[in-house]
């Protein structure tokens, strides 16, 4: 585990099953359609219980750079926050929409005044975005909106595997040495 303070509010770094870290809000690596799906997605959505799909029903669709809430049935957390980042394809837009699925998440923290959020490493999975250019958009997304006044205390990266861990780790290391 990675600890780093930004402006008062603890920034954590772990290698673990978001679906077994206690936080406010949950962010869900999703598809445009809210159906559920593999990785991340799939297991939010089987440890929520399947109210959630219920309520991704309703909602419809996100487009990729955005997020919607939703209540968060069964995980330890008051909401998951269904991100849409891209589809990794090289275009230049990519970092952008990748930032603001971040971004998005973050919104909707400040709106639900969500003290503490948890996120996974959004389109590096099924996705393909390489971790070493999604590493710093996460990053540098999640430290500027952390220099402003916020409502969270506590954000939480959950990383799948060694090497996610290893390279948000010297990311993080980068930019915000000790």
């Amino acid at each position: 585990m990675t600890t780093r303070t930004v402006n008062e509010v603890t920034l954590i770094l772990q290698e673990g099953d978001i679906t077994r870290i206690q936080a406010e809000a949950i962010v869900n690596a999703a598809n445009a359609a809210l159906a559920g799906g593999g990785g991340v997605d799939g297991a939010i959505h089987r440890a929520a219980g399947p109210g959630i799909i219920a309520e991704c029903r309703e909602i419809g669709h996100c487009p990729p750079g955005h997020a919607v809430a939703t209540s968060a049935g069964n995980l330890p957390a008051r909401y998951i926050f269904h991100a849409v980042g891209p589809i990794y394809d090289e275009r230049p837009e990519d970092q952008d929409l990748l930032r603001s699925a971040y971004q998005s998440c973050l919104d909707l923290a400040e709106q639900y005044q969500v003290q503490s959020i948890v996120f996974p490493a959004l389109s590096t999975g099924a996705y393909g975005y390489p971790l070493t250019l999604a590493a710093p958009v996460a990053l540098q997304t999640v430290i500027a909106h952390l220099q402003k006044p916020t409502s969270l205390r506590q954000v939480t990266f959950a990383l799948f595997g060694n090497r996610a861990y290893t390279v948000f780790e010297q990311t993080l290391k980068k930019l915000l040495p000790l």
